[in-house]
């Protein structure tokens, strides 16, 4: 019966060591035995320069889920991939984990491909200079003063009259001015 192993890997090359492993397997007349290879991810929005992107962020850096019927011949064709250090496991031995548990990694990656997340990430911070870029005060300049990521809205202080009134706004509506 396959079990999933998580795998240890060098952070940043868990989709090279995921295709090392399967092409491996094949070429060893083993990929009956590796059913499946995984590196857990999700798909975030970013705002950058004022665009909204969609990029793809591992949720387990260093770390690739397989399910595998693990024998010696599997054990070693794993062990010896390059960029891998190892499975996870006490004292040195391959420790699998529960079909549950693995859903549970995969369940935040099946859901962020059916609908991506709202998480915004953003590059600027409290005290920045930001320029506001439509809505009512569009090609207007001011300070940030708050940041409220449950709601995607940023507080800006913007000079009316003279005078900083605070604004707030949502985060796609405002880039880092240069």
């Amino acid at each position: 019966m396959a079990r999933w192993y998580i795998i240890h890997a060098y952070s940043g090359f868990e989709n090279k060591v995921k295709e090392s492993i399967l092409s491996e397997a094949e070429r060893m007349g083993l990929s009956q035995l590796v059913e499946d290879v995984q590196v857990p991810a999700e798909t975030i929005t970013e705002v950058k320069r004022g665009k909204k992107v969609q990029v793809e962020r591992k949720t387990m850096p260093g770390y690739v889920l397989a399910k595998l019927h693990l024998n010696d011949d599997v054990y070693h064709l794993v062990k010896n991939t390059p960029k891998v250090t190892g499975f996870l496991g006490s004292s040195g031995k391959p420790q699998a984990i529960s079909e549950s548990e693995a859903k549970r990694y995969f369940g935040a990656a099946e859901l962020a491909a059916a609908a991506p997340k709202k998480t915004i990430s953003i590059d600027y911070e409290i005290g920045d200079s930001v320029k506001v870029l439509d809505g009512p005060f569009a090609s207007f300049n001011g300070i940030v003063e708050e940041l409220d990521f449950d709601k995607n809205r940023v507080k800006v202080a913007v000079s009316i009259f003279g005078r900083a009134t605070p604004v707030e706004l949502d985060f796609e509506h405002v880039e880092l001015t240069k």
